[in-house]
């Protein structure tokens, strides 16, 4: 995870699902999975999963808590959780007075002393860098985080932040949490990708899958009544996006895996990706997602895949 010391599997179980369209047992049951296949690395957010019906945000890291505490696997996984989403009240933003509030809050839920990668979830442009990044490196200190991270900022910001630590002898962002995928690449690639490669940040992709949509289940308007996300895949049901599926269905016969696994493998090959998020909500489910860290494309095939989702 850039120049953090902190050595993670290219594969990240999204925590967005449990206390939502997981509950407390096929949570607990994910998770097991997951460490048993020998994989370590989790990630979540205060806010999850305030979205979800009697929800208030912080059932997700509650659950992984309860499941730490359970499984005595503290030690065995990274943690990464994010700051900065409306909590509801005044409870946002990325003051100095709300991180040393949120962070005793979300240490609590998860029942740890310590995060691995704590992230500013959103740029806050109402409080200056410096003022987060000293609240950032105070806990680093304090050893109640060890590294830090941002979510969607800007090439531009991201290059300001990093200006500010160096000048300032303050903690450092180490890695980035964008979205991108096959279908989403343009933001990523043009604004994001330069910055992170110059200055070996460690990328974390959200939205892997483009909820749900490479996983090559919706393939029609018929379709979207599948899950809960479906409402959102409508935008991909176009000739670019069907081509993509076209192609992940060849790659993915070739090499006997499901569509889901070489749209993860697609990532994992990319310069600077540490590793892709995505969720599941069975184990089935999870296991298919897991050989994405196994399979190693071919030159031939991320060629096959760059092509079809050229935008």
């Amino acid at each position: 995870m850039g120049k953090s010391g902190i050595k993670v599997d290219p594969f990240c179980f999204g925590g967005n699902v449990f206390g939502w369209t997981a509950d407390e047992k096929t949570s607990f049951e994910l998770l097991d999975a997951y460490t048993d296949n020998g994989f370590d690395f989790i990630d979540t957010a205060d806010v999850y999963s305030s979205w979800a019906s009697g929800n208030k945000g912080g059932e997700s890291e509650a659950i992984i808590g309860k499941w730490l505490k359970k499984s005595g696997k503290r030690d065995k996984v990274v943690i990464a959780t994010k700051v900065g989403k409306p909590m509801g009240h005044d409870k946002k933003g990325l003051s100095k007075k709300y991180i040393t509030q949120a962070v005793e809050d979300s240490l609590k839920r998860l029942q740890t002393d310590y995060i691995d990668l704590y992230q500013s979830h959103d740029d806050d442009k109402d409080t200056p860098l410096s003022e987060t990044l000293e609240a950032f490196t105070g806990l680093i200190k304090e050893g109640k985080v060890r590294a830090i991270g941002a979510s969607n900022y800007s090439g531009a910001r991201l290059n300001e932040a990093i200006d500010v630590s160096k000048k300032n002898g303050l903690a450092l962002y180490q890695t980035l949490q964008p979205e991108y995928n096959l279908y989403s690449r343009e933001g990523y690639e043009i604004d994001l990708e330069p910055v992170c490669l110059e200055n070996n940040i460690g990328v974390i992709t959200y939205y892997s899958l483009a909820s749900g949509f490479l996983s090559g289940k919706y393939r029609s308007e018929n379709d979207l009544s599948k899950s809960q996300r479906g409402g959102g895949i409508k935008k991909f049901l176009n000739p670019r996006g069907l081509r993509i599926l076209d192609a992940l269905d060849a790659v993915a016969k070739e090499y006997n895996t499901v569509p889901a696994s070489v749209a993860l493998a697609w990532l994992i090959a990319r310069p600077g990706v540490t590793a892709p998020i995505a969720s599941a909500t069975s184990v089935k489910q999870l296991k298919e997602l897991l050989n994405a860290a196994t399979i190693r494309l071919s030159e031939e095939a991320i060629e096959l895949l760059t092509m079809a989702s050229e935008y």
